[in-house]
Formats: structure tokens, sequence, C-alpha cells
């Protein structure tokens, strides 16, 4: 499922257009984004919560040639599901 079929999900499920459905789907997705980017914890109900997650810099090696490089410091998005959602997973 990609964000246009989401949209067109969502907009027969609520009765609305598809142009305002694919609105309110980029608009919770930029939310999220933004949120995400000042380091918030994102929790939505029923569903999971979306946390940033820092990796710190180390040391790796280039497969080809072995050679160590330095691997620079990086934050990372990661979504933790929701019990309902573990439980509609695993039936």
């Amino acid at each position: 499922m990609n964000n246009a079929d989401l949209a067109d999900t969502v907009a027969s499920a609520s009765g609305l257009s598809k142009a305002d459905a694919k609105k309110i789907v980029d608009g919770v997705f930029a939310a999220i984004a933004d949120a995400a980017a000042k380091g918030e914890e994102v929790s939505l109900n029923g569903f999971g919560k979306f946390k940033v997650k820092e990796s710190a810099a180390r040391e790796g090696r280039n497969p080809a040639t072995g050679a160590t490089i330095q691997i620079a410091a990086s934050k990372k998005l990661g979504f933790t599901p929701a019990k309902a959602v573990k439980d509609k997973l695993n039936g």
C-alpha cells in the first residue's frame, strides 16, 4: 500500500473526495516527520509509537577493501507497534 492507496481507503471510509483525503494523509505524515525532527515521540493510541533513536559514531570496515572507516553519528526513526496491532498481525 502506498500514499495514494491509503488516501483512497480514507476517502471511501469517510466520504471525502480523494483530493481531500490525500491532503489529510500527507498532513498526518508531515506532522509525524516534523515532531520527529524536533526529537519528540509521537504516540498514536491503538497503533503505536514513533520515536527518534540516536546512533553513536563508530568505526566500521569497507567490505571491498577491508579499510577502517569512520561511520558518523545519526538519528533514526523507530516504530513500536501497539498491542492491538501486534494482536491483529498474529491473529
